[in-house]
């Protein structure tokens, strides 16, 4: 999944947080939802204007977020 086409961020909306385009429904929002077990087709029928795609690409871009991170041993 390409989420590129369906993430976006401007620091004029949501404070720059990564949103899903055309919506004010950020990242951090479906993931927060979906970790307190909202499962997709519950955040579809709250959410109207998301689509599955767009949940994926929230995944996806959050996948690649976690891969670049650096670790520091502690």
């Amino acid at each position: 999944m390409d989420y590129k086409e369906r993430i976006t961020t401007d620091p004029n909306i949501m404070l720059g947080k990564p949103i899903i385009k055309g919506t004010r429904i950020t990242v951090e929002l479906i993931l927060r939802k979906l970790s307190e077990g909202m499962t997709i087709d519950e955040l579809l029928e709250a959410y109207p204007h998301l689509t599955k795609d767009d949940i994926l690409a929230a995944l996806s871009y959050s996948a690649d977020v976690i891969s670049q991170e650096e670790l520091i041993a502690t």
